[in-house]
């Protein structure tokens, strides 16, 4: 996902001058003054730019080539934002996605940390650093970074981080009842967030509480995101449960929805006539 405090803007410095411009070109010069005084105003103003005044166009300019799948020159702007202002936290996180987009792990590794170093409160940042190590396989690790991302008071997305952090447990065999409260708490913030209720309903089929896996299951169908891991979970809880007749529904709609599955042809029992 891109950062959220990227956004496309001008510069208070940058109106300035398009507003100097605009009147320049308005007035006449009854008294043949020449527009030194503007190019001075304008020097004047660029002289006080900040290093993030000037990376910020080549920010923007990196996040909508990434948008557009132009990850080359989306490279380029974002190495030159980060020329002018290398602690800028937008191009790291941006540069991070690039290169885990093209599988770059060593420079996405440095870019995800690099963000997090500079801004080491924010719940995106840390959140961002968690997801990679989790990738990485570094599940303890990945830990104290959702852990920073929890304790981010002003971090709007925490449903995503909590059920990143219960996903990264369950990934590396940890606890299951941590990765219960994980999804729990990302419910809490998000009650209809899809992954949440999957990961939670699968916890708790895990912990053999088979009527409590089934309601969030259904919760999860309810929400309208179909997928071949939680119509197969679906089926297996029903046979727990010891309802056959629902099991066979839920095993006919793996089989109609998404017949090339992997589960669709794992299913043992033919299909009914």
């Amino acid at each position: 996902m891109l950062p959220e405090r990227t956004r496309a803007r001008l510069s208070l410095p940058a109106l300035a001058a398009i507003t100097v411009c605009a009147v320049s070109a308005c007035s006449r010069n009854s008294e043949g003054i020449r527009p030194v005084v503007v190019e001075s105003q304008q020097s004047s103003l660029k002289s006080r730019e900040t290093p993030a005044d000037r990376a910020r166009p080549f920010v923007q300019l990196g996040q909508k080539y990434m948008e557009l799948g132009k990850l080359e020159l989306a490279q380029e702007n974002l190495l030159k934002a980060l020329k002018y202002d290398r602690q800028n936290v937008d191009a790291h996180t941006l540069l991070a996605t690039l290169y885990d987009r093209i599988d770059d792990r060593t420079q996405a590794l440095l870019h995800y940390h690099e963000a997090v170093q500079l801004a080491p409160k924010a719940g995106a940042e840390n959140n961002n650093y968690g997801m990679y190590l989790c990738k990485l396989g570094q599940y303890a690790e990945a830990r104290r970074y959702f852990d920073a991302a929890f304790a981010d008071g002003f971090y709007s997305a925490k449903a995503s981080a909590y059920t990143n952090a219960g996903t990264c447990e369950l990934l590396g065999q940890g606890s299951l009842d941590l990765a219960e409260a994980d999804f729990r708490k990302a419910l809490a913030f998000e009650p209809n967030n899809a992954q949440a209720l999957f990961q939670l309903a699968n916890v708790l089929y895990k912990k053999n509480e088979f009527f409590k896996a089934r309601a969030f299951v259904q919760r999860y169908d309810a929400v309208g995101q179909p997928s071949a891991d939680a119509l197969s979970l679906a089926r297996d809880i029903e046979l727990k449960l010891g309802h056959a007749d629902a099991a066979r529904d839920y095993a006919q709609r793996l089989r109609d929805q998404f017949p090339e599955s992997e589960q669709a042809r794992a299913l043992q029992s033919p299909p009914s006539s």
